[in-house]
């Protein structure tokens, strides 16, 4: 599928292997796939929700030598009708199916399209060359700079996981990071610690703003760049307006420069009402491709059933 579609990531085993594993999904119950009669898996899909939600998250694709055969709307039918399985195992009796789907794929925009799905947000991927200019940006002299392959004795990690949870409170469709999730994130074989930034308040023993980032060793093979990228950004909001965002960027670039990067890259909600689109692109990021959020209501007391042949 990643060889005809050229998404700019691709699932590694470690990120199958969480979605499978993670407590709060049964892979049993929440994955599907199609084998054809050689026993070759063609087609795939599944499910993520977090406790206490009604969003839950599809995702799957289809073969590209089979597509165009009625697969992926059997795929999307068997994620509708799970999701809204999933609603009445805890109660709820409306909810949300959410898929994301890349601008250019355009197979699976017009299955999503057709699904009676709605367009509710778009993300922009942003990529900025690093031979350029970098510019110095202090950071406050009250706080200090503490990465997390120095700050493993001083639990930066679990710090910024609360930062985060604060920081993202009031951003669209974001849900608090538990423990499990958070540790797969700082564990992840692309994660770079050393390029992993927090601003410690000592005072408060409490970190005000964060930077992780990760580096995909097929950055090159699938951007035509090396890439380290910024994979979340927060500040949280009684320090905002002080330019720490821009501070982290700054410094996370010149790691990144450091280490033989080529580029800095970022993903970014193109209507996120902070503005950080437009920061971004003051400090020299530009888009490379979007991808669209596709929302399907889902109703529990009006339940499809999935597609002849899909089990």
């Amino acid at each position: 599928m990643a060889a005809v579609d050229e998404p700019d990531w691709v699932e590694q085993r470690a990120d199958l292997e969480q979605a499978l594993h993670a407590s709060k999904n049964d892979p049993r119950r929440d994955t599907v796939a199609g084998f054809d009669d050689d026993g070759v898996p063609r087609a795939f899909g599944r499910l993520s929700m977090n406790p206490g939600s009604s969003l839950v998250h599809g995702a799957g694709g289809v073969d590209p030598q089979w597509r165009r055969r009625g697969l992926g709307r059997a795929v999307f039918a068997w994620q509708a009708w799970r999701a809204i399985e999933r609603l009445r195992e805890t109660g709820r009796t409306v909810g949300i199916l959410r898929n994301y789907v890349e601008e250019n794929n355009r197979s699976h925009l017009g299955l999503l399209a057709a699904s009676g799905s709605e367009i509710v947000r778009y993300f922009t991927e942003m990529t900025r060359p690093l031979d350029q200019p970098i510019r110095d940006l202090p950071f406050p002299g009250e706080l200090e700079l503490v990465s997390f392959a120095d700050g493993a004795d001083r639990n930066i990690a679990e710090l910024v996981r609360l930062a985060h949870n604060d920081a993202f409170r009031d951003h669209w469709g974001s849900e608090p990071r538990d423990r499990e999730s958070w540790q797969f994130t700082i564990a992840h074989p692309e994660f770079r610690s050393d390029w992993s930034l927090a601003l410690l308040d000592p005072g408060k023993d409490e970190v005000v703003a964060y930077q992780l980032a990760s580096h995909d060793p097929e950055s090159e093979r699938l951007l035509g760049h090396s890439e380290g990228y910024t994979d979340l950004l927060g500040v949280r909001r009684s320090w905002r307006g002080k330019g720490l965002a821009a501070s982290l960027l700054t410094e996370a670039m010149k790691r990144y420069r450091a280490a033989g990067m080529a580029n800095a890259g970022l993903g970014v909600d193109t209507e996120n009402p902070s503005g950080a689109l437009g920061l971004y692109e003051r400090m020299g990021y530009e888009p490379t491709q979007r991808s669209i959020v596709f929302d399907l209501p889902l109703v529990a007391d009006t339940s499809p059933r999935p597609t002849e042949g899909v089990q």
